[in-house]
Order: C-alpha cells, then structure tokens, then sequence
C-alpha cells in the first residue's frame, strides 16, 4: 500500500527522474536504470572480481543493486525525489562520493553529516539543521558507514584510482587508527591524555572511537584479515553513534526516516563499487523502528515480489 501525506494532491508527486509514489515497475526500472548508463565508471560484473568480493564481503551487493532494490522499496513507503531528503555520513574521501551520486540521481542533493572514515561528526547540531531542511510532510533517508578498498588482486584495504599509478590505501583514516590502536594494545604507547589539537580533531576522534575495538582487530590480525575486520569495528562505531544523534533529535523528523548503514566497498576503474548492508531501518518521528526493511533488501525474505527482478530481465 502507497502510503501518501495528507497534504498532497490526487496527483502523484515527480522527482528529477520523473520517479513518482505510484508509478509502474517497469517505468521505475528503466528510469533508475538510466541512472547508470552515464557512468564512466564500470557497473558491469565481473564473475571473477565478485568472487573476491563475496569471499572477503559475503553479503556485498553492487551499488546498483544498492540503489535499485532500497528506493523501490522505499517508493512503497511514500519516498519520491520530492518529498525526500537524503542524508549521508561517509567519508570524506572522493571515492566515497560515488556512492553518494548514485543516490542523488534520484533524491537530489545530500546534506553531509560525515567526516573522515564516515564518523558523523556533524553531530546533534548538524542533525537538527538536516531535520529542518526535510520537505514538510517528507521523508528522510540516512544512508552511513565507513568505507575500504579491494584491489584488482584483491587485496583488501588497497585500491586503484583513476591517475595515480601507485595503488593508494584505502580508508587512509581508518588505517592510521588502526594502527594507533594496535600500539597501544601492543603496549608501545600510551593513550594521549593531553588536549587534542584542532588542525587533525577528526582524525583523534577516530583514533578513540575504535580504540574499544582493539583485542577484537588484534585476534582478526592472527588470521591475516585485520583490514576486514576495521570496517565491521567502524561501523559498529557509527552505528552506535548515529542511533544515540537520531534517538535524541528524531523529534525533528516529518514522517519518518529511513537507515541504511553498511560497508561501502571501493574497487578499480574498471569494475563497480559494492556495499554491504547492515542496517536498513525504518523510524518514526518518535525514533522508533517500525520496519526492518534490511530482509527484503538482502533477499532473506519470503515476499516473492522482489524489487531487483524487473532489474535483472
């Protein structure tokens, strides 16, 4: 059932791809589809490079998949490019802004509460500015997480970018508080008592925010999977974050607002990023959640009306 504000007209609403609460499946494939074709960016799959995907990110769906099968099922909420405000906490690196493209061909511009690794260090402050700026009687989705790199060998924490011949790390931040922790619970320094200094304050926020973390990266280090191990502890960092920003400034949510936090996986040139979605929730304005869309996004679900079959024909 379409659910529709009780402000609206009795005709459905547009947003820059013509997307509309209502409109047919098949219209709505094609459009997002669209979206895609401009790329310079490959989409395309390659069977060899997924496997490396899956074996490192089991779950991990292409960004296409991503944006396909989330705003379908958001349309089924009452979500369209008019009455939406997207959101996103992900890094500050460009490669993180792919991601975000891809959203804001069909939600429009995004209000950035992210920093570096995808902390959201806009904080409650900048949550409450964002919540302001949602259409009255609209929605508001928050799409978070940290991101890492995968190799054309498949080495993970590394990527190529286009013009650089050095395969450059991937997340940067994330790896110098990885290493920042991994002294520490080596005991070759000590956690810094003094006042931070504000020309690198994200970076030691980081630093502190995994820190919690450190026996669980340490035991992944004895099997040689540290670098998929930081992306879990990072999320499970900002996830936590994030909820205690929206439990405290839900209040100044119109209808509602939608979570989709995960793993944002940057790659190559020539094959497409992925994600790996963790949380896909949907909040009433009291910060309650009164849907867990991440089964029928991720396909563990029994509803037969899967929103990626009309993408895959």
């Amino acid at each position: 059932m379409i659910i529709r504000s009780s402000s609206s007209s009795s005709s459905p609403s547009s947003s820059a791809l013509n997307i509309v609460v209502g409109d047919t499946k098949e219209a709505f494939a094609d459009r997002v589809k669209s979206i895609f074709k401009t790329k310079k960016k490959s989409t395309t799959k390659s069977e060899k490079f997924d496997d490396i995907v899956q074996l490192n990110f089991p779950g991990a769906i292409t960004n296409q998949e991503l944006v396909q099968k989330s705003v379908s099922l958001l349309t089924k909420k009452g979500y369209d490019g008019e009455n939406t405000l997207l959101a996103t906490s992900l890094c500050c690196d460009e490669l993180a802004r792919k991601l975000e493209d891809d959203f804001n061909g069909i939600y429009g511009k995004n209000f950035n509460l992210g920093g570096l690794a995808g902390f959201p260090f806009a904080g409650n402050t900048g949550f409450g500015a964002m919540a302001a700026h949602i259409p009255d009687d609209g929605y508001c989705l928050v799409v978070y997480g940290p991101h890492v790199g995968i190799a054309a060998d498949g080495t993970v924490g590394k990527v190529e970018r286009s013009g650089i011949d050095l395969i450059d790390t991937c997340c940067g931040s994330a790896v110098a508080a990885s290493n920042y922790v991994d002294s520490i619970t080596n005991g070759k320094r000590d956690i810094s008592m003094q006042i931070q200094t504000f020309t690198d304050f994200q970076q030691n926020a980081v630093q502190e925010l995994i820190l919690p973390h450190g026996k669980r990266l340490a035991d992944a280090d004895i099997d040689g999977k540290r670098m998929i191990e930081l992306p879990y502890a990072l999320y499970d960092s900002q996830n936590m974050l994030l909820s205690e920003i929206v439990k405290s400034g839900s209040t100044g949510v119109k209808r509602g607002i939608a979570l989709l936090g995960g793993i944002q996986i940057n790659t190559g040139p020539d094959t497409p990023d992925y994600f790996h979605p963790l949380r896909f929730d949907y909040i009433n304005f009291n910060g309650d959640t009164i849907d867990d869309l991440l089964p029928a996004l991720t396909g563990v679900t029994d509803d037969d009306d899967d929103p990626l079959d009309l993408f895959e024909r």
